[in-house]
């Protein structure tokens, strides 16, 4: 935990303590004396810190509601209302602690991210194993990755059959097989079964550190959100302070000057806002939203392009297979028994799919060698005597010219190419399905929530991506994207407004933090929620407008409690300006202003009766 994380945390329960035991002393009939020594301890231990830290802001320039409250604190101990001023202590420290909470929130999802590697390999050197740090393998190198070890480096399956878990880079919970030629990536968790891998690359060029270098790249650019209360307080502190020096000179009655400063302390800043954001945060947890980032809440409604990842988030994300056409001399079971033994070792979503049409049909699994899967070479292997190629209509068209005449038509969705024995030996199509409120939802983001722009940001082939967004009715789309190019198109749109960023992968996480609002779905991974500002445990498209109306009710309510306290407050300044408060009374007036604020921010963690319009 940051060091001003745990000091602010434990000035805020000093002061809640403190405030405790000066209540508990009070119905003890304990002398006054008593009830004050509590007070005093939070303000001398506590309040002294915040008001030195706010001098030092105040000398670098820096005015907003939190300078004011720090000179509330000193007014406090003038005037002897000790328990007032150890709420403000209580309402200042709470709120930095949020603010620090969010801002090292960045900072763990590095740490999460380089917790799970591990810092030694099980090197195999003249058939003996020892352990070597992974830093100080070189290309060539032989590892042993053992049953449910994370592989540490990126490289050539050389030994062994089994399955792999790289849903922290596809997003995609599949198994995948691998067999010797297969590519294996670092991060990856291995299956049952141990494997040899030849190292491919160095440790600090493997594919998991990029991830981590371009995380830590996008955590340092996320742009810094301020408080709503900063904003307010920006033009509330100088015309309080106006107010009450101008009271001090006119009347040359410094009494003046405090009756003012204690009715001008922004409760209704301090306290109000954080009661409306943690409201929030309670409805929206009760709605099945995790909120991970207050500023979530304060920024979604501001939002005005809309970026979405494909598969898993505007599709249920699991593609089916739904026609096999066989090429001349070929049946759909044959096709069907070649491809589903190739691709028990294949990284693609796809595979899946194909795995599933198998099992259902009771195909049956052939032997498979030498399977290959480069990228961007498509999938190949030796599979029942055969020589087994599955590639895409593109590349076909690139390596093998004469045979794309043999294809039928293009057709919408997603496609692969077989070729058995290097010719054409059938075609593949699937379906990932759109969610059934895509399309309706994608509509209202403009009607309802006046977003300019709704983007459809994806990894997957062109076709694939063109015809979810015509399902849905996005229009612009961006397809193949790594996530580094993922990362600088949000950045981008960022750097040109607010945006909000949905996905539901590890391989999201560097766009997810690089957006003003992050949105993960589902509860699969800790790096992509704490990647996020905001987790939906349920994935569904309704949760995320849910979220929306959530922002813009609290970002609503919180400022009528601000602008009502406010005026209010302002107000009994001017009547303490020229005399007709006292110090007394103007602080007997804050507190029913205080109380009507925090009433109405309240509101906030009551459910309205509906938080969908779609």
């Amino acid at each position: 935990m940051p060091t001003t994380l745990r000091r602010d945390s434990a000035i805020a329960l000093l002061a809640l303590f403190a405030i405790a035991g000066s209540v508990g002393a009070q119905f003890a009939h304990a002398s006054l004396s008593i009830q004050d020594a509590f007070l005093l301890v939070a303000l001398a231990f506590g309040g002294s810190i915040l008001v030195v830290g706010l001098l030092r802001q105040a000398i670098k320039g820096e005015f907003g509601s939190d300078l004011l409250a720090g000179i509330s604190i000193v007014t406090s101990l003038c005037l002897h209302q000790y328990l007032a001023g150890t709420i403000v202590v209580l309402m200042l420290s709470g709120g930095q602690t949020l603010e620090a909470y969010a801002s090292a929130r960045a900072s763990s999802v590095l740490q999460a991210l380089a917790n799970r590697m591990p810092s030694v390999a099980h090197l195999v050197h003249e058939n003996e194993l020892r352990d070597a740090a992974i830093e100080n393998l070189i290309v060539g190198d032989i590892v042993a990755i053992f049953p449910h070890e994370i592989c540490p480096v990126d490289g050539i399956v050389v030994g062994g059959n089994g399955g792999m878990d790289e849903s922290y880079l596809t997003g995609e919970p599949y198994a995948i097989m691998k067999a010797p030629g297969a590519v294996a990536f670092s991060g990856a968790i291995n299956g049952e079964s141990a494997l040899r891998v030849q190292v491919t690359a160095l440790a600090v060029d493997s594919r998991y550190a990029k991830i981590m270098e371009v995380m830590r790249e996008s955590s340092q650019r996320r742009p810094q959100l301020r408080r709503i209360a900063d904003q307010l307080g920006a033009i509330y502190t100088p015309v309080a302070l106006t107010i009450a020096v101008v009271a001090w000179i006119a009347s040359a009655d410094p009494m003046r000057f405090l009756a003012v400063l204690v009715i001008a302390t922004p409760c209704p800043l301090l306290i109000a806002i954080p009661v409306a954001i943690i409201g929030s945060i309670s409805l929206a947890a009760k709605r099945g939203i995790i909120i991970k980032d207050p500023a979530v809440l304060e920024k979604v409604d501001q939002c005005r392009v809309a970026i979405f990842d494909k598969t898993g988030t505007l599709t249920y994300g699991r593609p089916s297979l739904t026609e096999i056409l066989p090429g001349p001399g070929h049946t759909e079971a044959e096709v069907l028994a070649l491809v589903a033994s190739l691709e028990r070792y294949s990284k693609h979503p796809l595979a899946s799919a194909i795995l599933e049409l198998a099992q259902q049909r009771g195909s049956q699994h052939l032997e498979t060698l030498s399977v290959s899967e480069q990228p961007g070479k498509g999938l190949h292997g030796s599979v029942g005597g055969h020589n087994v190629e599955i590639t895409s209509r593109k590349k076909l068209s690139e390596s093998s010219p004469q045979l794309v005449d043999q294809l039928p038509e293009m057709a919408s969705g997603m496609e692969c190419v077989v070729l058995i024995d290097e010719s054409y030996g059938g075609t593949l199509r699937f379906r990932d399905e759109p969610r059934e409120d895509g399309l309706n939802f994608v509509r209202h983001l403009r009607a309802r929530h006046h977003f300019s722009r709704v983007v459809m940001l994806s990894g997957d082939r062109e076709s694939e991506v063109r015809h979810l967004a015509s399902k849905v009715g996005i229009k612009e789309v961006y397809f193949s994207q790594t996530p580094e190019q993922k990362l600088e198109l949000v950045r981008e749109a960022t750097r040109a407004g607010e945006t909000i960023f949905v996905g539901d992968g590890i391989n999201d996480a560097p766009a997810l933090t690089a957006s003003t609002v992050g949105v993960a779905f589902g509860i699969g991974n800790d790096i992509t929620g704490a990647a996020a500002g905001a987790v939906i445990m349920e994935s569904t498209l309704e949760k995320v407008d849910e979220l929306m109306h959530i922002g813009r009710r609290m970002r609503r309510i919180a400022l009528q409690s601000a602008y009502g306290g406010m005026g209010l407050s302002v107000l009994g300044m001017f009547l303490a300006a020229t005399g007709h408060l006292t110090p007394v009374v103007g602080a007997i007036s804050q507190e029913v202003i205080d109380a009507a604020a925090v009433l109405n921010a309240l509101r906030a963690s009551l459910r309205p009766g509906s938080l969908t319009d779609y």
